[in-house]
């Protein structure tokens, strides 16, 4: 598993491998997990994401639809189904919180960012939907976290990528936000500190979401 086994051993974690596509391996990942623990846990973050258009060349104006519906499947329906298995098996102590990564293209025009624009609407109306059927159960809270645009092996795939962290980087008042802030913020929102947040949308952007044009920009 490369450098996954690396970390996990690094923080003594373990690692469950896992096809999101695949109920059945998500219920039994929910299971090893509260084998793992001992019990319920405390927060789970839903980082996962994939378009197979873009890995494979194809725009957004001659989708592949099985490999759209894949997409979807991947990046977005997955978290439903985390969350259901955590439901379904009272998975999550109560005021536990879960946190989805998604970006600002699920409200506007991103051309090269393709079906993952919808797959990343998607995944905010689950965060809406099911954070109130799980606060009224167990009080959990459901969030999405819209973050900067993040080198990582789904992104490094869209076109034009490097350019467009540049653009952001200039636009952003505070800049764009690393890996390493997107961390802390999801470790505020796994907090108490935070137990009154649910079915949100929160942008960590540097000020991006919110910037019409920077001088940087226009220069």
């Amino acid at each position: 598993m490369g450098t996954i086994s690396e970390l996990a051993e690094k923080t003594n974690a373990i690692v469950i491998p896992c096809d999101v596509t695949d109920n059945d391996q998500v219920l039994a990942m929910v299971d090893q997990a509260m084998e793992h623990f001992g019990g319920k846990f405390d927060f789970m973050l839903h980082s996962i994401g994939m378009s197979l258009n873009v890995r494979k060349g194809k725009t957004y104006t001659e989708l592949n639809y099985d490999w759209t519906h894949k997409t979807y499947d991947i990046s977005a329906l997955s978290f439903h189904k985390m969350l259901q298995a955590c439901y379904q098996k009272d998975a999550l102590n109560d005021w536990g919180s879960v946190l989805g990564l998604t970006y600002i293209a699920s409200q506007r025009v991103f051309p090269d960012y393709s079906e993952m624009a919808e797959s990343k609407a998607i995944l905010e109306s689950i965060a809406r939907s099911f954070g109130y059927h799980y606060g009224k159960h167990r009080k959990v809270r459901v969030n999405t976290i819209s973050q900067s645009p993040t080198v990582t092996t789904a992104g490094s795939g869209v076109k034009g990528f490097d350019d467009f962290i540049n653009y952001a980087e200039k636009m952003s008042p505070l800049g764009n936000a690393d890996a390493n802030a997107c961390a802390d913020y999801c470790i505020s929102m796994f907090s108490d500190l935070t137990k009154m947040v649910t079915m949100q949308n929160l942008f960590h952007d540097g000020g991006f979401s919110f910037t019409g044009v920077s001088n940087e920009v226009l220069r």
